[in-house]
């Protein structure tokens, strides 16, 4: 008798795991990160589509995972640390982990419009 794979998706789970969008230490996350940029494209990493999740713990414990445009990016190893830097001075904010990922690989369908707007794809 076989057993199920512990780390393959559900059937019908959603790719990116929901934010914490109902915690009251969600938006000034979201306004940290948007203070990151990728040094090659002149629009802010969340507005980019890059932060797929922002989870935060009721003890104020943040987990933030992130992709890359490429996964040639010259700033990979960086660019989580820029995000960290970023969110961990916010009051309320205790810990910050920031984990990269390339499932699902970034499109730029994951672009708000603002974004899509200041890049001409609009």
């Amino acid at each position: 008798m076989t057993t199920p794979d512990a780390a393959a998706p559900l059937e019908g789970a959603p790719l990116i795991r929901p934010s914490s969008t109902d915690h009251p230490l969600y938006d000034s996350v979201v306004d940290a990160c948007r203070s990151v940029y990728d040094p090659e494209i002149p629009v802010n990493i969340f507005d980019l589509g890059l932060i797929y999740t922002i989870d935060i713990s009721d003890q104020g414990e943040v987990g933030i995972v992130m992709t890359l445009t490429a996964p040639g990016c010259p700033v990979a190893g960086e660019m989580p640390g820029w995000v960290a830097e970023a969110v961990e001075p916010l009051p309320g904010v205790k810990q910050v982990d920031v984990d990269i990922t390339w499932d699902p690989p970034w499109g730029m369908d994951m672009m708000s419009d603002e974004a899509k707007l200041e890049l001409g794809f609009m």
